[in-house]
């Protein structure tokens, strides 16, 4: 399956820590999403999915995933129907062993291609 993976403005990744959720496009948006940090070492520190508003705003507290905030945090997103997005997070989470987050969906992985 091909998802959109979303970049902000001047089609740069999206600063987790500045990103402004409160903005319209987040209005009853509901997919897949990634938070990664840009280090040297880059890495996947948290995948999820469902209200891309709600959850993202729940992990800017989340001290997990704030511990990774002095090597650049970043994040994408891919509006997805719910039919797909636990078979997407599945896949996700398989394919880059996030830091954060050890419970995944016990269903069938749905490929999908890399924001990368």
């Amino acid at each position: 399956m091909i998802v959109n993976w979303i970049k902000c403005e001047g089609q740069q990744w999206c600063n987790f820590k500045n990103l402004n959720l409160d903005h319209s496009h987040f209005n009853n948006l509901e997919g897949v999403y990634i938070i990664w940090h840009g280090s040297p070492n880059a890495a996947v520190v948290r995948i999820g999915q469902g209200n891309i508003r709600e959850r993202l705003k729940a992990h800017k507290q989340d001290p997990d995933i704030l511990k990774y905030e002095n090597l650049g945090l970043y994040t994408t997103w891919a509006e997805v129907v719910s039919t797909y997005r636990e078979g997407i997070e599945r896949h996700l989470a398989e394919k880059w062993k996030p830091k954060v987050g050890a419970r995944f969906p016990k269903v069938p992985a749905i490929e999908v291609n890399s924001p990368w």
